[in-house]
């Protein structure tokens, strides 16, 4: 087990630098796997609906979701559309973010008397300043979730190696 921890840390190291090196890319094919991951979704929800005998909303979009992946895989212009969305979702979702950091640090954190709520203030803005940027410029935010993607293979990549050679010892 430990052999295959130290190969697959490699391999995903590996697949991290290819997607730091194409980002874009990167963000273009991870849409395939968001739509596999809804198809799977509407597959299980499906399979507990027939097992506890529901057969109302949930089905209904169980049967929507693997519809709306078979039509995107059939259909990659839709695939497109998807991928602009994810990236206006991101978008809103950092300008939220950064909202409620924002508040959160000038009500709540400042009560309880720690300085730490100057840093949840900055980051709050950055937030914001991103998710404001990313409405412009979606783009570079499609290069920065791509970039984000190796850097999480990378990181995961090591941690199996180290497992594995931790558990070689």
């Amino acid at each position: 087990m430990t052999v295959l921890f130290i190969i697959l840390g490699v391999l995903l190291v590996g697949l991290g630098f290819s997607c730091m090196f194409t980002p874009l890319l990167t963000f273009m094919d991870a849409g395939y796997f968001i739509v596999i991951l809804v198809m799977v979704y509407g597959v299980f929800g499906i399979i507990s609906a027939i097992r506890n005998r529901r057969f109302g909303i949930g089905f209904v979009f169980s049967i929507l979701s693997i519809l709306l992946g078979v039509a995107m895989l059939v259909f990659p212009a839709s695939l497109l559309v998807a991928e602009r969305m994810y990236l206006l979702l991101a978008a809103i979702w950092f300008v939220v973010m950064g909202i409620v950091t924002i508040i959160n640090a000038a009500t709540v954190t400042r009560k309880i008397g720690s300085k730490v709520w100057i840093l949840e203030l900055i980051f709050g803005i950055l937030a914001l300043v991103i998710g404001c940027y990313s409405f412009f410029r979606p783009a570079a935010l499609a290069i920065s979730l791509g970039m984000l993607i190796g850097i999480f293979f990378i990181e995961t990549g090591f941690t199996l190696m180290f497992r594995g050679i931790a558990a070689d010892d």
